[in-house]
């Protein structure tokens, strides 16, 4: 039993045995000090009497001092007794009744996306929703948590996800989908509530354990996504090895051409220099979109922005373009042989980057808190020796995938002092937590929650396509809307939205050598736009996508 339930049994007690205390004493009182025995039930008459403040009848008034410090002791502790009923009875009663409550049912609500569970990862997607001008309903079985989710704004109903009438409380029988985003049990029991609540409804559901997609569609979900193993694989692109390249594998657009991130490295040819002085068009040909400085993301750059270390540049060009800068920003010191990389966390991004980096030739050591399969090394990423047995100081990279991103914070700050030259790549789990972990040192940073927004929205979504979940931006491909009759120039697209019109679809044929001044959009055209998150739902807002 919690204590808020125990405390008025506490607090009756306490009266009690507080009550026969002060009877037997002033009984005793009455009788060695005043020379006036009297029966019990008196003595505990006057008690009472003092206690709630009614007076004390004919026993007023007493000869000796102790009588009088004992009734005025009574008089104290009747006093304590009534200001501990009102924290005990009157406050929680008081809290309980003006306490904000989430509604039980909705009706007004049509064509809206039910979400079952309130999570970082829901979090990104809600705002996907906001920005789309989508209506959505959190489920909550929670009484407290769905109160303090209404009172900080959310649009939440108090049911049951996994129960069918639950979910028709959220009004399922007109949704548009059903998001389940609670643990991989749960999920599975809420798909097969949703399926039998309203047999039509779409049903998409979050998996931490790709093993058991299967066991989701059998209770009846439509799509399963399992952003945890994309985004394993996507950090492990991020290293540098012996056969990958400096170069993330690009997100192809058209028929050789491509977009994609390449980091400056410490002893390049373009390191120090200047966006203006490197003159990137100019000598390879490709589209600079915009560059991250200390893990800010800037568009457009300005020609005094220097091209420090680690400075990462999102561009779009064709193949051999892109290899060409490729080749300017990476180092000219090359490493030969197999070279070893950490990876902090095995869960499921972790083995998941483990996986991809197998058959690179690079040596892996993972560590972990528990042991297992696949682990070398048992102990806490946070402790220095743990670190250390890894071979962390050998090291060329380390992969942070721990459980929360406090630990993450600290690790990547304990290994970034013991080796300085580590290259860091973490999976920041809340969106929050990006800059800290860049902060603290990381080279690389990915959100976990913004990858799961992505995917939910691009999922319910069918009209958009995102056709790279796992960048630090957002490229999306989207039906050319309001911008048809018009130019890139003319609506000022880059200025107005911060994103940058990559490629136009048109007639199955992609178009990505056009003019923005005179350049004009049909009906029919599609748009690959690239930015950030925030971006590319501003160009959707604008252009009524």
């Amino acid at each position: 039993m919690p204590l808020r339930a125990r405390r008025p049994a506490y607090y009756l007690g306490l009266v009690i045995a507080t009550t026969l205390f002060f009877t037997l004493v002033y009984n005793t009182g009455m009788a060695v000090w005043e020379g006036r025995s009297q029966p019990l039930y008196r003595s505990l008459e006057v008690v009472v009497q003092s206690f709630t403040t009614t007076g004390y009848g004919e026993d007023a008034p007493w000869r000796t001092p102790q009588m009088n410090a004992l009734v005025i002791a009574m008089q104290l502790t009747g006093i304590g007794l009534i200001l501990t009923a009102v924290d005990v009875f009157a406050v929680p009663w008081l809290r309980t009744a003006l306490a904000p409550r989430a509604p039980e049912s909705i009706d007004d609500h049509s064509d809206h996306v039910i979400i079952c569970a309130h999570t970082p990862r829901t979090d990104a997607f809600i705002s996907e929703l906001e920005a789309r001008g989508r209506e959505y309903v959190l489920v909550e079985a929670d009484e407290d948590r769905a109160g303090d989710l209404h009172e900080e704004g959310y649009r939440v109903v108090h049911a049951d996800p996994e129960s069918a009438d639950g979910l028709r409380a959220a009004n399922v029988e007109s949704a548009l989908a059903v998001v389940a985003d609670a643990d991989d049990d749960t999920n599975a029991s809420i798909a097969l509530a949703a399926r039998d609540a309203d047999s039509d409804v779409r049903i998409i559901t979050l998996v931490e354990d790709a093993d058991l997609a299967r066991y989701h569609r059998a209770a009846g979900a439509n799509d399963v996504l399992s952003p945890r193993q994309l985004l394993g694989s996507s950090l492990a692109q991020q290293v540098p090895t012996a056969v990958t390249t400096d170069v993330d594998s690009g997100v192809e657009v058209g028929d050789d051409f491509e977009l994609v991130e390449l980091t400056v490295a410490a002893d390049s040819d373009l390191h120090g220099r200047t966006f203006g002085e490197a003159r990137l068009r100019e000598r390879f040909g490709v589209n600079v979109i915009g560059a991250w400085f200390d893990g800010d993301f800037e568009t457009p750059i300005d020609a005094r922005d220097e091209l420090t270390a680690r400075t990462r540049l999102l561009v779009a060009g064709e193949s051999a373009q892109v290899q060409a800068l490729k080749e300017a920003t990476a180092s000219t010191v090359r490493r030969f042989g197999p070279q070893r990389i950490v990876i902090a966390g095995y869960g499921d991004s972790g083995q998941a980057a483990a996986d991809a980096l197998s058959s690179t030739g690079t040596r892996v050591t993972v560590l972990d808190v528990e042991d297992g399969e696949g682990v070398d090394v048992v102990g806490d990423a946070r402790d220095p020796d743990t670190l250390d047995e890894a071979g962390i100081t050998n090291a060329s990279a380390l992969i942070v995938t721990v459980g929360d991103d406090t630990t993450a914070i600290f690790a990547t700050l304990i290994a970034r002092e013991l080796n300085p030259d580590l290259y860091v790549v973490v999976r920041a789990n809340e969106e929050a937590d990006v800059q800290k972990l860049y902060r603290a040192g990381g080279d690389y940073v990915q959100s976990l929650a913004t990858v799961s927004g992505r995917m939910l929205a691009s999922t319910v979504f069918e009209n958009e396509e995102v056709l790279a979940y796992d960048k630090q931006v957002s490229v999306v491909r989207l039906p050319a809307g309001d911008l048809a009759g018009s130019t890139i120039a003319d609506e000022r697209v880059r200025t107005e939205t911060g994103c940058t019109v990559v490629a136009i679809v048109r007639d199955d044929r992609t178009i990505v050598d056009f003019d923005p001044e005179t350049f004009t959009f049909e009906v029919d055209d599609e748009v690959v736009i690239a930015g950030t998150d925030e971006a590319t739902t501003r160009f959707e807002s604008q252009f009524g996508v």
